[in-house]
């Protein structure tokens, strides 16, 4: 994967590629960006960048130092001009013997090691199949079904057993860890290792919450802080990846919240069908009652927790669409069925309740990633909704 590959970033991909043409480059990265921001593909394609830069470069030009001084014929080849090199090819198909992985992993029999090593063929057809997936989608692709996947302390060994070797084709051994969050107190075992590494050894960490990193590994990594998408590039992506209309390309980038997988997960529902689910449940809350409320519970929670996230979040752009045709007065270029429910939801709540709605959608995600009981949490929140429209009061919003 070329850095221009990845969508989206150009500032991000700059800055990167400047470390390396200016020779600034830190032993140990920790690239944080939030789901869907591309923080993986982003220190993959670099990571292979790095690999591939020629023998004869490296041996006069240290990416850790400053520039070799008197030597104007030292040129660090860029992202783009590498791409005809067998070790690039090599590093593209991930299987640079100089790049290595580490990834939460599950053990498949009683007695095996908990290592990345196990499971790097699916690694490698899960990164050119879903560059932009999150954990859960790949402990599903593994097969986890109800086991945490975690980085073991047999990883952490492994990891420095590997990166004690000399470089085998580059002169840069570089290691991308993914989720360091899923490191226990075991990930002490690489404290050295990341402060003091063997010679011309880089760690790319990719996380997405910096709150559960071990204190000891966060302070010894240079942060690297990987912004959410822009709606045109998903967008752009959508419409040139995905081969979407450009109208929908547009309306699924604005509900993705700058997640571009987000946007994918969103493309695999039907509008209609999603729609139709919250006019069934505003009716139940609103006009026919706790029985098909109750009905309406029940059936949603069998949906699965991704699907359900996925139909909160729709609802949750329906409103901020209804409040823009609100306050805005004018056509915001919606589906004809969307626009008819924005002015029929429009009719019955004000923009104060609407943003409460919005609020209580938001926090339902939260406790749906955190695996609230769907069925306790629909229930609960139809009765809050109904108490925001039918009551015009915001108090139980408040918490």
């Amino acid at each position: 994967m070329l850095l221009r590959e990845v969508i989206g970033q150009e500032k991000l991909q700059e800055q990167l590629v400047d470390m390396v043409q200016h020779q600034r480059l830190s032993h140990a990265m920790l690239m944080m960006g939030p789901e869907g921001s591309g923080a993986l593909p982003l220190a993959i394609a670099f990571a292979q960048y790095i690999v591939s830069i020629p023998r004869e470069t490296e041996a006069v030009a240290d990416l850790f130092a400053a520039p070799v001084t008197n030597s104007s014929d030292v040129k660090i080849p860029g992202p783009d001009e590498i791409e005809q090199l067998a070790s690039y090819q090599r590093a593209a198909a991930l299987m640079h013997p100089d790049l290595h992985f580490s990834f939460p992993s599950i053990t498949e029999k009683p007695g095996q090691k908990n290592l990345s090593a196990n499971h790097i063929e699916e690694w490698r057809e899960f990164i050119n199949g879903y560059p932009y997936g999150n954990v859960f989608d790949w402990l599903q692709f593994i097969k986890a079904e109800n086991k945490q996947g975690n980085i073991s302390a047999d990883e952490c060994s492994e990891i420095i057993k590997k990166l004690s070797f000399k470089s085998f084709e580059s002169n840069y051994k570089v290691l991308v860890m993914w989720m360091p969050e899923y490191l226990g107190k075991e990930g002490n075992k690489l404290l050295k290792l990341i402060e003091e590494p063997p010679a011309n050894t880089i760690f790319i960490l990719v996380a997405a919450s910096e709150e559960n990193i071990l204190p000891t590994i966060l302070s010894r990594c240079q942060l690297i802080r990987v912004p959410r998408l822009s709606s045109s590039s998903i967008e752009k992506a959508l419409i040139e990846r995905a081969k979407i209309a450009p109208e929908k390309a547009a309306q699924v980038a604005l509900m993705a919240d700058g997640n571009y997988r987000e946007a994918l997960h969103l493309l695999q529902h039907s509008d209609a069908d999603f729609l139709a689910q919250i006019r069934e449940w505003l009716n139940a809350i609103l006009k026919n009652g706790p029985v098909a409320q109750a009905k309406w519970v029940e059936e949603t929670s069998k949906m699965g927790r991704e699907p359900q996230k996925q139909f909160l979040k729709y609802f949750n752009h329906l409103l901020e669409q209804s409040i823009r045709l609100k306050v805005l007065g004018k056509d915001l270029h919606l589906d004809p069925d969307l626009k008819d429910f924005a002015l029929r939801i429009n009719k019955i709540a004000g923009v104060g309740q609407l943003e409460a709605m919005i609020k209580e959608l938001d926090k339902a995600v939260y406790y749906i990633e955190r695996n609230a009981n769907p069925k306790m949490l629909f229930m609960a929140l139809g009765i809050k909704f109904y108490h925001i429209i039918q009551n015009k009061t915001l108090i139980l919003t408040e918490g």
